[in-house]
C-alpha cells in the first residue's frame, strides 16, 4: 500500500537557516499520525512545507503518489490537504458560518456547502448554536472548533493540524482531543504536531519524534509512550 503522504529526505529552511534536515516520514490513508518534540523543533516548518508555504530545500514531498514540487501553493487544497494553523487564523469579524463558508471557497467545494455544513454542525453542535456570533468573541476552544470545521469544509482527503491544544487551558485540551477522536471516527486521514504528548499519543496510531530538525524515534503511539526517553522528556515522568 502506497502512503497517502510521503516524505522523503526532505530538508527545508528560511534563508539561511535550516530547519529540517533529512526528514522522512509517511502517513497512510485512514490513520492518524502525530509530530512531536519540544518548541523549536522544527514541527512548524514541516507542515508549512507540506502546505507548500515554504519549498524544501532537498528531497520530496508526495501525496497521493504524486509529487509536489511542481504544484502551486494555492492548489494544494485542491488535492486533498487543508491545514488548522497554529493560533486559529480566524476572521475574527464575520461569523461563526462566514467563517465556515471561507473553507468551502474553492468552486469544488462549493456544491457540497450545504452538506458540509451540517455534518460540522452535527460534529461540533456548539458550532450551530454560534453560527451568527462573531468568531472573535468566542473562548479559545470554540475559537479552535470553529478553525477545525472551517478546514474540514472543504472535504479534505488530509487534516494537518498544528499545535491544537497551544495556548488552551487544561480543561479545554481535553475537549479538543475528544473532537479529535470524533474526527477519526469520521475516517479523516490526521496529521498532528502537537507538543501535549501524553494526550496526543493518546489519539493517534503512529507518531515520529522530531528534535532540532531530525526524525530521532518513530513507532506506534504505545511504543513511544512506553519509551522511558519519552516519558522523562515529554511526559514528566
Amino acid at each position: 500500500m502506497s502512503a497517502m503522504l510521503e516524505l522523503k529526505n526532505v530538508s527545508a529552511g528560511y534563508g539561511t537557516f535550516q530547519a529540517l534536515f533529512d526528514v522522512t516520514l509517511s502517513v497512510n490513508a485512514g490513520e492518524a499520525v502525530a509530530v512531536i518534540g519540544p518548541n523549536g523543533a522544527g514541527k512548524t516548518t514541516l507542515l508549512r512545507a507540506i502546505s507548500k508555504l515554504i519549498n524544501v530545500k532537498s528531497g520530496d514531498i508526495a501525496f497521493e503518489g504524486r509529487s509536489l514540487a511542481t504544484v502551486e501553493p494555492h492548489r494544494i487544497i485542491e488535492l486533498g490537504l487543508s491545514q488548522v494553523p497554529e493560533h486559529r487564523r480566524l476572521f475574527p469579524r464575520l461569523t461563526v458560518e462566514e467563517n465556515l463558508r471561507m473553507g468551502a471557497y474553492m468552486e469544488a467545494a462549493r456544491p457540497k456547502f450545504a452538506q458540509r455544513l451540517e455534518m460540522v454542525y452535527a460534529l461540533f453542535p456548539r458550532m450551530k448554536e454560534r453560527r451568527h456570533q462573531m468568531a472573535g468573541t468566542m473562548s479559545g476552544g470554540e475559537q479552535q472548533m470553529c478553525a477545525i470545521g472551517r478546514a474540514l469544509m472543504s472535504g479534505p482527503k488530509l487534516l494537518l493540524l498544528d499545535e491544537p491544544s497551544a495556548g488552551l487551558a487544561p480543561v479545554i485540551v481535553q475537549s479538543i482531543f475528544d473532537l479529535m477522536r470524533k474526527i477519526r471516527a469520521e475516517g479523516y486521514t490526521v496529521m498532528i504536531v502537537e507538543q501535549n504528548v501524553r494526550q496526543v499519543l493518546k489519539v493517534v496510531d503512529r507518531a515520529y519524534l522530531l528534535e532540532v530538525g531530525r526524525i530521532k524515534a518513530s513507532g506506534s503511539a504505545a511504543e513511544l509512550l512506553a519509551s522511558d526517553e519519552i516519558q522523562k522528556a515529554y511526559v514528566g515522568l
